[in-house]
Order: structure tokens, then sequence, then C-alpha cells
């Protein structure tokens, strides 16, 4: 079998270690995390992009790779590929399942039990030796939401399982055999508009909200509003307005919600529909991307965030206290954060320093943590470079406000990925933790940016100046246990998120009864001072910002064409070099 590359050779362990080209559409979550759950198992990795089969020949004889895994692609891998060398695709579905629109289907229908099956390729679209299959419960939220989480978990396990079976040399993968009762799936047809329309005349809530949910991050779903079409993405429940189905009857923060025949449900994001020959479109809030159509008379109906704690409905911020901890939940659609979110977030975290706790939590109960400034609202504001000043002076606010609270100890818990500022963000605490399926970014480079939110204070000062220029020059990801280890993070806790959450609660009880607190505020206190006589906050965020400026406004700077084409996903021309190893 291992007929192009060297062959598995010995681990000091006694493991098999594996030569391995990973072949992705793109470097998506899914992808980053298998990149860094194989380094970190001492497999040598490369990552090709498929952007043209020729490429793809090239680099495979380049890399001369033991086996080929494809943890998300969208493109068939050539024919001379997969018959010379060992192909693995990573499906997104239980043994048997087959087709593009898995996920979409499997949250349509209501299933509460789904999987993640590795198979060899072959010519028939997924129906080749299985390697391996693990299942898990299907959670109520959102297909993107639900493919960073359970569907990550379950396929990093199947690929560690197929990888090890096929570095033995004496595994033999199972052929797909639908008479067999464990295989479940079948082949589905591609998912089109026509079966995920929403007759809002008709359809309840729990239809509505599933419909949305098998969209959500993409496509999306078609729909019209005010005579004209987008794309709706994401849909949470409203427990209390009501109003005519399908009429608009709030906003806030952003979204709309919009009434059902039983209830109502909130769309925080929307995307044009595409006029052919026009310009790229893509997600904004939706009352942003409504614009002047939205009809004055929809009122702003606000929550707070203790109150959206206790209540069914969508809020970006939630608070509440147990046990003398309290926990400031944000969550941002894809983890970006404009300018009024970061105003919003920084007035909800000036209120909970003024509750009477000594230990606040900060993050989200699932998915990202944060990844920054948001670069589609930047990319359609008037003015992209004022609103990037402005969207990255708030996010320095919100960071600057953390990094000078002395009365509290303050944890980042990270149940989900973060990335450039948001990472950042996350080190302005005293503590970072994080589930050990997360993965971390922590460079600017990419978008052309020097970077803000202190991180030229936070990160050396956590694990030294050579490996903060290495973190933020190689553009890698990191998984959460080589950042534990380099000290970007203080615990990685295993399991899942709802695990995440009991042990992050547990932990944090532990330091807010401990009867040393006080003497780790008066220290952390007395740390702040001697901080700010070496060196003030202030200066580090001029010397950061005067960078920005530069990055926004300074003739030849590469970030605006880059954040274009990040919004508007064009692809590269080829495997970008950071990626080539």
């Amino acid at each position: 079998m291992l007929r192009s590359g060297h062959g598995p050779t010995k681990h000091p362990d006694g493991g098999q270690l594996v030569r391995i080209l990973l072949v992705a559409s793109a470097f998506n979550s899914l992808t980053q995390r298998v990149h860094a759950e194989l380094r970190e198992r001492d497999h040598e990795v490369g990552v090709e992009l498929a952007l043209g089969d020729d490429l793809l020949r090239a680099r495979v004889a380049r890399f001369r790779p033991d086996l080929i895994l494809a943890p998300m692609l969208t493109t068939a891998i050539p024919e001379d590929v997969w018959t010379e060398h060992p192909v693995f695709i990573v499906h997104p579905g239980p043994m048997g399942d087959r087709g593009p629109s898995s996920l979409d289907w499997a949250i349509t229908e209501g299933a509460t039990r789904w999987g993640v099956t590795v198979l060899q390729a072959v010519a028939e679209m997924d129906a080749g030796p299985i390697w391996a299959s693990v299942g898990f419960d299907v959670a109520p939220c959102g297909k993107s939401e639900l493919y960073r989480n359970e569907v990550s978990d379950a396929a990093v396990e199947a690929v560690l399982t197929a990888v090890r079976r096929f570095a033995s040399g004496d595994y033999v993968p199972e052929p797909l055999d639908y008479d067999r009762p464990d295989v479940t799936g079948r082949l589905r047809p591609f998912l089109t508009q026509q079966v995920r329309r929403i007759d809002w005349a008709t359809a309840d809530t729990a239809t509505v909200i599933r419909t949305l949910r098998a969209a959500d991050s993409q496509p999306g779903v078609l729909d019209e509003l005010f005579g004209r079409e987008y794309f709706v993405h994401g849909g949470h429940h409203e427990d209390r307005l009501r109003g005519e189905p399908g009429a608009v009857i709030a906003t806030r923060d952003g979204a709309i919600c919009r009434a059902t025949v039983d209830g109502a449900v909130w769309l925080p994001q929307l995307r044009p529909r595409r006029v052919p020959g026009g310009p790229v479109t893509f997600k904004m809030p939706a009352t942003d991307a409504l614009g002047a159509d939205l009809p004055a008379g929809v009122p702003e109906v606000p929550v707070s965030p203790a109150e959206a704690a206790v209540r069914d409905t969508w809020s970006e911020l939630r608070y509440h206290e147990d046990a003398g901890v309290g926990y400031l939940e944000f969550a941002y659609p894809g983890g970006a954060m404009d300018t009024r979110q970061c105003r919003r977030l920084l007035a909800a975290y000036r209120e909970a320093c003024d509750r009477p706790v000594d230990v606040l939590v900060l993050g989200p109960r699932r998915d990202f943590f944060s990844n920054g400034i948001h670069l589609n609202v930047i990319e359609a504001a008037d003015d992209p470079a004022e609103e990037s000043w402005r969207n990255i002076n708030a996010i320095d606010d919100v960071v600057e406000a953390i990094l000078t609270t002395t009365d509290k100890l303050v944890i980042a818990a990270l149940a989900g990925n973060a990335a450039a500022g948001g990472v950042m963000l996350a080190l302005a605490a005293d503590h970072v933790w994080c589930r050990e399926s997360v993965v971390l970014n922590p460079h600017y480079r990419l978008m052309g940016l020097h970077g803000s939110e202190y991180w030229t204070y936070t990160l050396p000062q956590r694990v030294g100046p050579e490996v903060a220029a290495q973190l933020t020059s190689r553009t890698l990801p990191v998984g959460a246990r080589a950042a534990a280890r380099v000290g970007l993070v203080d615990k990685v806790f295993d399991g899942s998120t709802e695990r995440f959450r009991a042990q992050v609660r547990r932990e944090a009880e532990i330091l807010a009864a401990a009867p040393e607190l006080q003497n780790l505020l008066l220290a952390k206190k007395q740390r702040r001072a001697a901080d700010e006589a070496v060196r003030p906050l202030a200066q580090y965020r001029a010397e950061e910002l005067a960078h920005m400026h530069r990055n926004f406004f300074g003739d030849g700077e590469s970030y605006h064409r880059l954040r274009r084409d990040f919004v508007a996903n064009t692809k590269p021309p080829a495997t970008p070099p950071y990626l080539l190893g």
C-alpha cells in the first residue's frame, strides 16, 4: 500500500510515524485541528489546498506522502492520485451516508445521533472501504457550531484511529455493506434552496429553527424581505414577542425578529443575493444588510445580559452568578467583533466588575471565543480604513479594561477557537483555560497587520520574547496542548463542551472560595502597579496603534487587499508558502 512515500517510521515511544499530506478545499477549522493533532503526535504533516489537479499532482510528487488525508474537500481527488497513493476522505456522516449535504440533512430531519467516517477514496463518491467511524449526539445548534464541536471531536478521533490502523500495516478496512445493521446511512441528494424554503404563513417555530440551523453558516436560506432577496444565516428562539407570521416585529443589536405562526425567531445575519455580474455579497448584521429598507416603525427591543441569561431569547451577551463567581458569556457569529459589539461588551464587562464577586469568567458556552475585529463590517463601511481604526480602538478598550481590573481574578474560558486579536483578548485575563479541542492562531500577518490588543505586553510576558516572535511570525495554528507547553494557556480540560463548562465552574469556585484569594488579588494589584511604573500600558497601545494606523491608512499596505480577498473568499492561485512546511 505504501507506494509513494518512505513508509511509517518508529517513534521513540514505539508508535509509528506517518508522512501525511492534508488536502483540503480550505484551511478551515477542522483542517487546522487535524493538522495540530497530527503534529502533536509527531507525524510529518504537509498541507495542499485543492486548487487544481495538476497542482495537487505536483505537490504529491514533491512531498512523497505515505498517506493523503482529506479533512474537508468539496472536489474529487484525481483518479491517478488515489490509485497510486492511499487517500483517506473524512466524511461528516455515519457509515453508509453519502452525498454533499450530510449535516444539512441530519439537522433538517431532526437526527439525534450522527457520525463521522474515514473512508478510502474510490471511483464512487463516499463508497470506499471504511477505516474508522465515530458517532456523536447531535446538539441543538446550527450546522457550523455542530461542525466545530461535536463533528470536529468525532472527526479527530476517527482520523487518529484510521492513521494508527494504517501505520500498523496489518489492518484491513471494512467494505461498505448496506446489509450490516450498523451501516445506518444512505445516499442523499444535494439539499437545494427549493427544499430549504420557508413558508412563513404556515411554518411553525420549530420547523423554521431547524431549517435555519441546517443552512448555517453556509449556504443560508434564501428568503425575501421588503421586496429583496437575502440569504438568512442563523436562527434563534424568541420567548415573548409575537406578530403576524412573516412580519419583522423587532430589532436587537443588529438582529431582526420575525414572527412565525406560533412564535418568533431572531435572525442575526443576512447576505444579499448576488446579482449576476454584480459585486460579491457577504454576511452582515441583519439591520445593516437591510439598511433603509427596514421600516422605521420596527422597534428596538433590548435585553440586559442578566435578563438574557434566564430567558429563551437571542442575545450576544449573558451574565449570571453562582457560588461567588460571575460569568459573562458572549457569542458572536464567526467570532468577529465589530465596533458596536466591542462597545456593548465593554459596557457589560464594567457592569460585571461592579458586582460583588471576586472571580469573573469570560467566554461563550460553545464555539468561538473571538477572532478579533469584524472584517465584513469593515469591508461594507463607507470608509473601511476609518472603520478599521474605530474597531481596533474599541477592542483595545475592552482589553485595557480587563488588564486594569485589579480587584477580581479574571478567567478567559475558551470552549472554542480564537485567532488574532481574539487570542490577545484572552491573554488579558489572569488565567486562560482551554478545552483540548481549541485551536489558536496568535498572529496577524496573514491580514497584513502588526496587531494591537496590547499583545506586545501580554504575549512576551507569558511565553518570552523568542516564543512570542515565533508564534506571531510562523502563522500556523497551535493546538491547546502545545499552547499549554509554551505558556500561552494555563489549563487544558478534556471532554465535551458541557464537561468543559463543568470543569471551569468547579475550578472557578475553588478559586473564589480559596483562603488566599485576597492575597492573590493584592499580588495582582502590585504586579500591575510595578509593570505600569516600568512601562505604562498607554505606551504599548500607542506604539501598536502607530503600526496599525500605517496598516490602515498608509500607501502600499497589503491589509485592504487581503481583507477584500478574505471577505470575498477569493481562492489563492496556489497553496500559500506558510502551509507548505
